[in-house]
């Protein structure tokens, strides 16, 4: 499910740098978080939405998260702007 609202997305950002941003300016509805990420930087990121108040939503896979954002490579984390 969190696949599809990551392709239906209209904006997003990739990674968890793009995504820590997106948190910190407020303009952040929900993320997405790879469960086989690294546990350091997925922790940080889920403080940060859990302070603002944003949905975390998680997946499976890093890979499948990427794919689902139409990039070539794994994705940590997304975030769901509009």
């Amino acid at each position: 499910m969190s696949y599809e609202k990551v392709k239906q997305a209209k904006t997003i950002k990739i990674g968890t740098k793009q995504t820590a941003k997106a948190l910190k300016s407020g303009v952040c509805k929900e993320i997405v978080l790879a469960k086989d990420a690294d546990q350091k930087l997925v922790e940080e990121l889920e403080a940060l939405a859990k302070e603002q108040n944003v949905p975390i939503h998680y997946v499976d896979s890093m890979k499948a998260l990427g794919k689902a954002s139409r990039i070539q490579v794994g994705a940590a984390a997304v975030a769901i702007i509009e």
